[in-house]
C-alpha cells in the first residue's frame, strides 16, 4: 500500500470481479446493438479501458474531457467542457463511461448538453458512486460500486493528477489534501 493512502477500498481482485459483472449487464442490455461509448477523461480511462474489452457487441469509442475539481477535493459546481468528442451522437445509443458521481453536477451539465444532439438514448455506467455527496439527481444505469463520503484515489482517480497509476481504490489520508 502506498504510504499516503489510509485504506483500502477495493483491491485490484475486487475490481476486476465487478467489472466482469458490469460487462455482462451491459452485453444483456445492449445485445444486437452498437452503441457509442463515450468515456470521461482522465479519471475513466484505465475503467474504461478494462471494462469495453469485455463487451461482446461493436462500438465506436470516443472521449470528452469536462473539469469541475481542478486541483481540490470537492466539485466545485462549474463544469467545463476541454475536449468533446469528434462524432456525432444523433440518433444513436450512447454510453458514457465515467470514474465517479459525486455532487452529480457534471453528469447533470454533461447530460443536458448531450440531450441537445439528439441521441436516441444516454446511459451512465460509473466505477463509483458517492451518493452522500449528491446535490443533483442523476439517473446512473451501472454502479460499480456505492462508496462513502470520502476522498479516494487510484484506478484511474487522483488528487492534483497523482495517483492514477495505483492497482486498486484506497482513502487518500486527509493530512495529503488538506496541506
Amino acid at each position: 500500500m502506498h504510504n499516503d493512502i489510509e485504506s483500502i477500498l477495493f483491491t485490484k481482485e475486487d475490481i476486476e470481479a465487478r467489472i466482469d459483472e458490469l460487462a455482462a449487464e451491459i452485453n444483456r442490455d445492449y445485445k444486437g446493438m452498437s452503441p457509442d461509448v463515450v468515456g470521461i477523461l482522465r479519471g475513466s480511462f484505465i475503467f474504461m479501458s478494462d471494462l469495453v474489452r469485455k463487451f461482446d457487441f461493436p462500438c465506436r469509442l470516443d472521449f470528452m474531457k469536462i473539469s469541475s475539481y481542478g486541483s481540490g477535493t470537492a466539485s466545485s459546481g462549474n463544469v467545463k467542457i476541454n475536449q468533446d468528442i469528434g462524432m456525432s451522437i444523433e440518433g444513436k445509443d450512447l454510453l458514457i463511461i465515467e470514474d465517479i458521481v459525486d455532487s452529480g453536477n457534471s453528469m447533470n451539465s454533461l447530460f443536458k448538453l448531450l440531450a441537445t444532439r439528439n441521441p436516441r438514448s444516454v446511459r451512465l455506467c460509473t466505477l463509483l458512486d458517492k451518493p452522500d455527496r449528491r446535490q443533483v439527481p442523476v439517473h446512473i444505469d451501472y454502479t460499480g460500486f456505492s462508496i462513502p463520503d470520502a476522498f479516494v484515489v487510484g484506478y484511474g482517480l487522483d488528487y492534483a493528477d497523482m495517483y492514477r497509476s495505483l492497482p486498486y481504490i484506497g482513502i487518500l489520508k486527509p493530512e495529503i489534501y488538506s496541506k
